[in-house]
C-alpha cells in the first residue's frame, strides 16, 4: 500500500494554493479541518456505542454463567 509522505503532501498544499488562491486557502483549511473534526467524533462515538455493547455482552454472559454454577 503507498503511503504518503511529506513531499507529497507539500505539494497537494502547493497546488491547492495555486487553484483556490492563497486569499481562499486558508478558510478551505477551516472547512476541511471541520470536516475532519466531525468525523473523528463520529467515529469515536461509534467506536464508544460498540464497546458500551461489549461491556453490556460480557456482563450478561457472566450473569447467565453464574445462573448455570447454581
Amino acid at each position: 500500500m503507498p503511503t504518503i509522505g511529506w513531499f507529497e503532501i507539500l505539494i497537494v498544499v502547493a497546488i491547492a494554493i495555486i487553484v483556490l488562491g492563497p486569499k481562499d486557502f486558508p478558510i478551505m483549511l477551516k472547512k476541511v479541518g471541520s470536516w475532519i473534526g466531525t468525523a473523528k467524533k463520529y467515529i469515536n462515538s461509534v467506536q464508544n456505542e460498540v464497546s458500551n455493547i461489549d461491556i453490556e455482552e460480557s456482563k450478561i454472559e457472566k450473569k447467565e454463567d453464574n445462573k448455570d454454577e447454581t
